[in-house]
């Protein structure tokens, strides 16, 4: 998608409505954005670690006290619920072995 001049005035003047007008524009359903940049630009640090259950998938920690549990359902993830207490620090090698030509989030 190519930004026009007035897009992007309005983007660095007031983002959030940029935002919302690129989302349409993109026909993204479920905007959430506003509520991902509440919660993490107050997060100061984010660990993950592998699922300690049976099931396949990981565990993403806030902060260390707030635990957000993803598992697979197929070939991507759903969230499955949070817990709260007080957590171990995780490692940040955890994504070492992903090679980047392996994996895009972006279409081709």
């Amino acid at each position: 998608m190519k930004i026009n001049w007035l897009d992007k005035l309005i983007i660095k003047i007031w983002p959030k409505l940029g935002m919302r007008r690129m989302a349409k524009g993109l026909e993204i359903k479920n905007v959430v954005f506003d509520k991902l940049q509440e919660v993490f630009s107050q997060t100061e640090r984010i660990d993950f670690f592998p699922y300690t259950g049976n099931e396949r998938g990981f565990i993403l920690v806030l902060d260390l006290e707030t635990a957000l549990f993803f598992n697979q359902d197929g070939d991507h993830f759903i969230y499955d619920g949070f817990e709260m207490g007080k957590y171990n620090k995780g490692k940040v090698t955890i994504f070492d072995d992903l090679k980047k030509e392996d994996v895009s989030p972006y279409p081709d």
